[in-house]
């Protein structure tokens, strides 16, 4: 009894309420590091993965509403992180619990507790959900003060209100330059991999996505900002564009120089970067109501007819009507036909909206690796015939 006493006013200590710049105010229970935030709310629809969820740096400046009801039954490990560090703003779910795992290396409130990142649970997570989808992602604010901090909670609530409309948002915010690595490096290649030599822009790139492209080839990482004087001096075989978080069009200096690198070297995009190259061809981006944030898409290859369940993560995305005459549309998105794919029609460059290494999420999209080493590799025997 005095255990569930204990417990009980650790709880109300630790009581909070995420306030969305609407007016709306959800509560809950605090956990992880004690601190508030600012964040833009989304909502991620896979069933499992938020260790990879929580460390992709696409998630920067946002607070992941998880809509599956058990969050943390596993725990977390070394093996299943996608980045060096946790960029999100915040955590917020159903039902907190223990890990039960064999592979658990510590809980999920240690865990956040340790990377400086607050959350809250028990919080009606299928109202949140249905909010959003009702008016669009919004700006928010979390609060995990304990009670004696709270005051007066109704004007609290407000205070918390007005910080959330006050705060910048993503749109118009380049938070590539915030996540993305400060020097180049090389990542461990498979024991067979020599080549071709890939240069991937690191926007956010997730881990899983570099040892996908290093089971056939040899990765460079540079910095967002490298320039394509820089990455041509290298003489790579190809060019990745990897994920990344935020407002595309505010990353004025990628844009400029795939500009630069388009026909010169065979590029790949995917999520921020298919958003990137889109705008490199004069095409333009716009914010989507809610976002696609899960491992359950449904996209729609046109070529083979065929359909892939994807893993997404992005608030923007390409606007149809801006499409140039010099791209094809490859991909589009089931749910809302959204363009998913696009493929320059004389120069060798693609990209996808989708993250095809999946983590979490399903493989159907694995080929489209396949697809850039086989344009390598065209490029590569035309330029020496």
């Amino acid at each position: 009894m005095n255990d569930l006493i204990e417990k009980w006013k650790a709880e109300r200590e630790r009581t909070a309420f995420l306030a969305l710049d609407d007016g709306t105010v959800f509560h809950g229970v605090a956990f992880g590091a004690k601190k508030d935030a600012f964040g833009e709310v989304v909502f991620n629809t896979g069933m499992s993965g938020y260790q990879e969820i929580l460390t992709d740096p696409s998630y920067a400046g946002q607070f992941v509403v998880l809509t599956t009801a058990e969050v943390g039954n596993y725990g977390v490990n070394g093996a299943d992180e996608e980045s060096r560090a946790l960029f999100l703003s915040g955590l917020v779910i159903g039902d907190l619990t223990e890990p039960s795992s064999w592979r658990s290396e510590k809980s999920l409130d240690e865990y956040l507790h340790e990377n400086g990142i607050p959350g809250i649970y028990d919080v009606d997570t299928r109202a949140l959900t249905l909010h959003i989808r009702e008016h669009g992602n919004r700006k928010a604010y979390l609060c995990v003060g304990g009670l004696e901090a709270l005051g007066q909670p109704k004007s609290l609530e407000n205070a918390a209100i007005a910080r959330a409309r006050e705060w910048s948002g993503l749109d118009g915010q380049d938070y590539a330059a915030k996540v993305t690595c400060k020097t180049a490096y090389e990542f461990p290649a498979a024991k067979n991999a020599r080549s071709p030599h890939i240069v991937c822009y690191d926007f956010g790139v997730k881990t899983n996505i570099l040892r996908s492209l290093a089971e056939w080839s040899r990765v460079t990482v540079v910095p967002a900002k490298t320039s394509a004087e820089e990455v041509l001096a290298i003489k790579p075989d190809g060019v990745f564009l990897s994920n990344g978080p935020a407002d595309p069009a505010a990353v004025t200096y990628a844009i400029e120089n795939i500009q630069k690198l388009l026909g010169k070297v065979p590029i790949m995009g995917i999520c921020l970067g298919h958003q990137l190259l889109a705008l490199a061809c004069s095409a333009n981006t716009a914010r989507l109501k809610f976002g696609h944030h899960g491992c359950n898409h449904p996209v729609k290859n046109l070529a083979t007819g065929k359909v892939e369940i994807t893993s997404q993560n992005h608030n923007f995305a390409v606007v149809p009507e801006s499409i140039p005459a010099c791209l094809e549309v490859t991909h589009i998105n089931l749910n809302d036909g959204s363009i998913e794919g696009i493929r320059h029609k004389t120069l060798p460059a693609f990209s996808v909206q989708f993250h095809p290494e999946a983590c979490p999420g399903p493989h159907d999209s694995d080929c489209l690796f396949k697809q850039f080493r086989n344009l390598i590799a065209r490029r590569s025997l035309r330029t020496s015939v």
